[in-house]
């Protein structure tokens, strides 16, 4: 069975350049890694996880905690945080805390602590600063999705600058009467992204010298359902209806466009909806969203992780602003009818 200094003679390198090219510890160049690689392929030679790690002082392992992985946004993080581990030879250790206190405090106060990690990425979870302590005791860094953690490395977008921008979409169609679509208070438990996304939306009828109806302003759990029968109740009722209606997220938006077709209502010619999230299935429903890329955040905030850890350069730090979105116009809004 070939052995290290094989892969070396191979490929015509140190045996201390086959150990970092192959382990990921320590800067060697694209095409150096490549040869070694391409050395160790012929020769059938394996790195021994537990002798890499012992030598290394690694594990390769990467924590990831989420609150839940039921939902859109987060599932589709998480298929851009994998993707980019395995690209990068990472194992990746997932925590879903569920929700529930009794969970995150197991994880931030035990299994984050006795698990072997490199270290952790936590999406939309407001660490506290004793969490925060926690995760500074065992020297690992911590990249955050979501908002911003002081004394950490955040990646985040502008809720407020989405909504209102989408808001100023239908302003600038000609729509006088825009109700809004957010979530309830359990969404605000973090980084209250329901409450910057109204904000955004009131902030932008205040510019166009327009009123906030109260009326118009709706909750729901970030659903296609939750939004369905929301928006179902405000066009079916007798008094007067909104043209259009912003939605803090596309999975609520899609349950408004079946609730307006389901009235016998034209979108947009009756109702325009706009959407925020970039979902996978925005295509289909024709919806216009402002897209926020979550997989592009997950990858983003491996690449960060991984150059805390010394492996990797970056153009842009993902970390330094907001991440960068795009405002995408399909056909589920237009001109309110005259």
């Amino acid at each position: 069975m070939a052995g290290i200094k094989d892969v070396a003679l191979g490929a015509g390198v140190s045996v201390a350049t086959v150990s970092r090219a192959l382990s990921g510890n320590g800067k060697v160049s694209a095409s150096t890694r490549a040869k070694v690689q391409r050395a160790a392929e012929e020769l059938g030679y394996v790195v021994s996880f537990n002798a890499s790690s012992l030598a290394s002082g690694r594990s390769r392992n990467i924590g990831v905690v989420v609150p839940t992985v039921g939902r859109w946004f987060f599932s589709t993080v998480l298929e851009g945080i994998t993707n980019e581990l395995i690209e990068a030879g990472y194992d990746l250790t997932l925590y879903n805390t569920g929700g529930q206190d009794q969970h995150r405090e197991s994880v931030f106060g035990d299994l984050l602590l006795r698990k072997r990690l490199d270290g952790v990425i936590t999406l939309t979870l407001k660490l506290q600063p004793h969490e925060v302590q926690q995760l500074a005791s065992v020297g690992k860094p911590v990249v955050a999705i979501g908002g911003l953690i002081p004394d950490i490395d955040t990646i985040r977008v502008d809720d407020f600058n989405l909504a209102s921008m989408a808001t100023e979409h239908l302003v600038g169609l000609g729509h006088r009467e825009i109700a809004y679509l957010g979530g309830t208070e359990e969404f605000e438990v973090d980084f209250k992204l329901a409450s910057a996304r109204q904000d955004g939306y009131e902030y932008a009828l205040d510019q166009a010298n327009l009123p906030v109806r109260p009326e118009w302003l709706l909750t729901a759990d970030f659903t296609i359902q939750g939004g369905y029968r929301k928006v179902r109740n405000v066009m079916a009722a007798p008094r007067r209806q909104p043209t259009a209606v912003v939605c803090a997220s596309d999975e609520m938006a899609f349950g408004a466009i079946l609730a307006a077709r389901d009235l016998g209502l034209s979108v947009p010619g009756d109702l325009s909806v706009v959407g925020i999230d970039g979902h996978d299935l925005g295509e289909l429903f024709g919806l216009t969203t402002i897209a926020q890329d979550a997989r592009g955040q997950g990858a983003s905030a491996v690449r960060k992780v991984l150059q805390l850890l010394g492996e990797r350069e970056l153009d842009r730090d993902p970390t330094r602003g907001f991440f960068p979105t795009e405002f995408v116009a399909r056909t589920s809004t237009a001109a309110p009818r005259a």
